[in-house]
């Protein structure tokens, strides 16, 4: 595939927004970068580009195409349009994207987390657009990276493989055929149910800044997230949200991966227990805590991953009183109502559905 041809929109300037952007640019892929805030991307503007720090420690300076605030003008050329923002800011994207998307557009949500990919095309139903692009979500985010700077950007990590699917499943080939050539670490997933239900971010992000709060506030997060804020305490916690989430996964037909087994699969990372594997995984070093409590980690997790796992676990018949438990104390901390501000089925598509429906819905599209 020519690369300069194919032509490529990123959707978001935080973290994974700019680190994705710069390092598609820099391999010579015709990139544009749309955020909603002109502020964030202005300093990108005017240098034309984002200076990426690479794992190796090297750097380079990754030219863009072009650097907007204007959906139309994102969307106007290229085909694949990575939307690399919090997934409570998904609903949001489809709300404003829908005017201008078209059959050709293959949009991947980077990741998911669960339930992303349902409410984006139920969002684009409200939205009122009537063309058929290809939505896709994937599992998780394909870099370990930070926003360092204006215009900076560091990978610290680079996943061995990330899976993805199309809503209906039966797109998700078509969809591969040009994401894979641009990140052959992307492979198919069966249908979406298996990318929103092995969501680790669900299982790592929200908990471990909550039962880290005090120290976060304390030290405005000047300590290592995976490593010094994961002790054996903690990672009991996460062991316990895991094995709701492969139960709740189990009742609506899926083997999910446990959060062990997929350290193993994306990072080659081993130990006895998942407190071991995840001090093993050299792609968490370095990578601090957030610096505040309110971070993505709870208001995108909670709302945009907990809380669907835990609705539709009540739908099929799961308690998930550990899940519970940490929407609970993220209500408390942040003095608002996830399950209410979240994503619920009705905003999924599937509330009342039986298991059957619910598989033949993600296959085919159809209800």
């Amino acid at each position: 595939m020519n690369q300069e041809s194919l032509g490529i929109t990123v959707i978001g300037a935080g973290h994974g927004g700019k680190a994705m952007a710069a390092e598609m640019a820099a391999r010579g892929f015709a990139v544009t970068l749309y955020n909603r805030t002109y502020e964030r991307i202005e300093v990108i503007d005017l240098r034309k580009g984002i200076e990426l720090q690479l794992e190796d420690g090297s750097v380079v300076f990754a030219p863009l195409r072009a650097v907007t605030a204007d959906m139309g003008e994102a969307l106007a050329e290229g085909r694949l349009v990575m939307v690399v923002v919090p997934a409570s800011g998904h609903r949001d994207i489809a709300l404003a994207s829908a005017p201008y998307l078209r059959d050709h557009h293959i949009v991947v949500l980077h990741p998911g987390r669960t339930g992303g990919a349902l409410e984006f095309k139920q969002a684009l139903i409200e939205g009122g657009c009537n063309c058929n692009p290809i939505i896709c979500e994937a599992e998780t985010f394909l870099f370990a990276a930070r926003s360092s700077g204006p215009a900076e950007a560091r990978i610290f990590r680079t996943k061995f493989s990330v899976p993805v699917s199309a809503l209906p499943a039966t797109r998700t080939q078509e969809a591969l055929a040009t994401l894979s050539a641009v990140y052959p670490q992307f492979i198919p997933a069966k249908n979406v149910l298996y990318t929103g239900l092995n969501n680790m971010g669900a299982i790592f992000h929200p908990a471990l800044t909550l039962l880290n709060a005090g120290w976060i506030e304390a030290r405005q997060g000047d300590f290592q997230f995976y490593m010094d804020g994961v002790t054996p305490a903690t990672a009991r916690v996460l062991a316990a949200l895991d094995r709701e989430r492969v139960t709740v996964a189990a009742a609506v037909g899926i083997r999910a991966q446990t959060a062990e087994e997929w350290l193993e699969r994306a990072y080659g990372a081993l130990g006895g227990n998942l407190y071991e594997a995840m001090h093993a995984n050299p792609g968490y070093g370095g990578i601090k805590a957030p610096n505040i409590i309110q971070h993505r980690y709870i208001f995108e997790d909670v709302p945009c991953s907990l809380v669907p796992i835990a609705l539709i676990g009540h739908q099929y018949g799961v308690d998930t009183t550990a899940i519970h438990a940490i929407v609970k104390l993220a209500n408390i901390v942040h003095a608002t109502d996830y399950w209410r501000k979240g994503r619920t089925l009705e905003r999924l598509g599937i509330k009342g559905m039986s298991v059957a429906e619910l598989h033949h819905y993600v296959e085919t599209g159809e209800r």
